[in-house]
């Protein structure tokens, strides 16, 4: 597989500081880890501050970056607030913002740490981007271009991320931050592929792929570097899918309509656990 550093310079972001949501896990962890190769300082952020700070030192051992956990819940505008104010007396730039992740309770928990998180985040970095004309990368999804059973929750919650980040692009445009998302498609080495794919379906799914294969976290990696580095200054307002064109045609793998008309029974069968 291609590293980041095969294609990209060492030192390509040198002077840029990236802020995080969620970058202690996950695609996220791997995009804090491209960002800090390349030369970006970086700010991670979630609710466990022993999982950031676990993964900080993971990555500075193999990035020899630099690298500061804070602890923060996305959905608390002034938790958020207060993470970027320590992030500006740490290192004092422009920012990366991410933003990561059913009873009405559990719909209004992923859209508010998905959609009201980005916006949190977005909204706390504003003042600072302003003035370092600093660019954010949302992360997104492809699941709601089109309809994907039993996940209305995250595809509402990431259409609304796709949707501000549009908006924000144009109003934030003439201060000189840029504003993209990245949406990545199935990605292989990730907590939710080993979780939520059943085996036959990931063979089904595979097969579909026009690039006959899975995504990798480097993947994801390679698309933040690109975003992030000058080479995409002309860049924004732009949904960057990262799946190997599978969202051109994609179906669903589950049987339609037995699984909405008996879905105990469709989903045993398929393997899929709710």
């Amino acid at each position: 597989m291609t590293t980041t550093t095969d294609i990209f310079k060492n030192d390509i972001l040198k002077g840029k500081i990236a802020f995080v949501t969620g970058g202690g896990s996950g695609i996220c962890k791997g995009m804090t880890e491209a960002l800090l190769t390349h030369g970006a300082s970086a700010v991670i952020t979630s609710r466990s501050l022993e999982r950031l700070e676990k993964a900080a030192e993971e990555m500075r051992k193999a990035t020899g970056g630099e690298i500061l956990p804070v602890a923060a819940d996305v959905r608390k505008p002034d938790e958020v607030e207060k993470a970027v104010k320590k992030a500006i007396e740490t290192f004092a730039g422009n920012f990366l913002a991410s933003a990561e992740t059913l009873s009405s309770n559990a719909f209004r928990t992923v859209v508010g740490i998905d959609l009201f998180g980005t916006f949190n985040v977005t909204k706390a970095c504003f003042p600072y981007l302003k003035k370092s004309k600093g660019s954010i990368i949302n992360v997104s999804t492809t699941l709601y271009y089109n309809a994907t059973l039993f996940q209305a929750h995250v595809s509402a919650a990431k259409a609304g991320i796709d949707s501000l980040t549009r908006t924000l692009a144009t109003e934030w445009g003439p201060y000189g931050i840029r504003v993209n998302s990245l949406s990545p498609g199935t990605i292989a080495d990730t907590e939710g592929f080993s979780r939520l794919l059943p085996v036959a379906a990931k063979e089904k799914t595979l097969k579909e792929i026009p690039l006959q294969r899975y995504g990798k976290i480097d993947d994801v990696k390679h698309a933040t570097v690109f975003l992030a580095s000058d080479a995409a200054a002309y860049i924004s307002g732009h949904i960057l899918v990262v799946d190997g064109g599978d969202w051109l045609r994609k179906v669903g793998v589950l049987p339609y309509p037995a699984s909405v008309l008996n879905p105990n029974e469709a989903l045993s069968k398929s393997g899929v656990k709710l």
